[in-house]
């Protein structure tokens, strides 16, 4: 899938479970992963993918799970779905916020789902934090406190820093001292627990060869990648995405904090509040993708399980998914 221009430039990790603490584990031995930088050409070579390994497609991007945000997250068309079975696609309402523990709980229980069917499941998208989750695992930790967390945010920052310091220096090392979100959540681990967060993560830190896993990166040479994504930009606009969100808000659709950061969304939100001209929208939609398309490459450059696939204008959709169905045969 080429869920291109619709993802949000980060997600999150750190909000706790909406309910009982649950931890997930690593998924690579259990299922296949094709991601790749926005415009990378995902859709074309996943659907071909899964029709030789027999395999029903979860969709791996923060955005596709709303439903009527279609033309900047390039979702799978009906065709498309009937040709592929397709999952975790349209299941949330824009106004609904979603956490990092809500899709990797979910993308586990369709996995079962789909082996219970005799299927392979194949990951394909490009949110790299729901990437990491899945091939590393999660942990969820205790149900967020409210109480506490109020209570917590009362203090300034600096002294929340300081705090997780004394008790979590590994933890505190990591994190910057004004993000006061998961200063917090650090903070509240440690009193719920008795535990601090960086040892509850330790367990999540393994890293897996790449040729023992089925991840596989669509990978452009920069300047190609950034003409694809101009080219994607403007089809998605010419193809009604000022409209399709025109037509949201007159139903009375309310974006959530998730949703209404979403990179094309968030800029077109704006045009239509008067703050940007149609020029100026595509021309900041451009270089929000692009941004986003560089902190992806990085993250990919990061997981040791990917294996990169080097794309060119003559490389086939025919041709990727079998040389990566091969490669996936371990």
């Amino acid at each position: 899938m080429s869920f291109g221009a619709g993802e949000v430039d980060e997600a999150t990790s750190d909000e706790g479970s909406h309910g009982a603490a649950r931890d997930f584990p690593p998924l690579p031995g259990r299922a296949w992963f094709l991601s790749g930088a926005t415009a990378s050409g995902k859709s074309a070579v996943a659907l071909r993918l899964a029709e030789r390994i027999g395999a029903e497609i979860l969709s791996l991007d923060s955005m596709a799970l709303y439903r009527g945000l279609d033309i900047g997250t390039a979702k799978p068309t009906e065709v498309e779905r009937a040709r592929v079975p397709h999952h975790l696609v349209d299941v949330l309402e824009p106004q609904q916020d979603y956490s990092l523990a809500d899709y990797v709980a979910n993308a586990h229980q369709e996995v079962e789902r789909i082996r219970a069917r005799g299927r392979e499941p194949l990951f394909v998208g490009g949110t790299p934090l729901y990437l990491k989750a899945l091939l590393r695992g999660i942990f969820t930790g205790p149900a967020a406190d409210w109480e506490l967390r109020q209570r917590l945010a009362q203090e300034p920052a600096g002294a929340l820093h300081a705090r997780l310091a004394e008790i979590d220096p590994a933890a505190a090392a990591r994190l910057h001292p004004n993000d006061t979100r998961r200063l917090i959540r650090a903070l509240e681990v440690f009193e719920k627990t008795g535990q601090p967060i960086s040892v509850w993560q330790q367990q999540f830190n393994r890293v897996r060869p790449a040729d023992a896993c089925r991840v596989f990166v669509l990978d452009w040479p920069a300047e190609p990648l950034r003409q694809r994504i101009d080219r994607r930009v403007e089809q998605m606009f010419a193809g009604g995405l000022v409209d399709e969100v025109r037509g949201l808000l007159a139903r009375g659709v309310a974006f959530g904090r998730t949703a209404s950061q979403a990179v094309g969304y968030r800029e077109v939100l704006e045009h239509l509040a008067g703050k940007l001209d149609l020029p100026k929208t595509v021309e900041m939609v451009q270089f929000a993708t692009h941004r986003f398309a560089r902190r992806q490459r990085t993250w990919f450059r990061s997981l040791a399980e990917c294996r990169t696939i080097p794309m060119t204008p003559d490389r086939t959709p025919d041709e990727l998914a079998a040389l990566i169905a091969a490669a996936g045969s371990l």
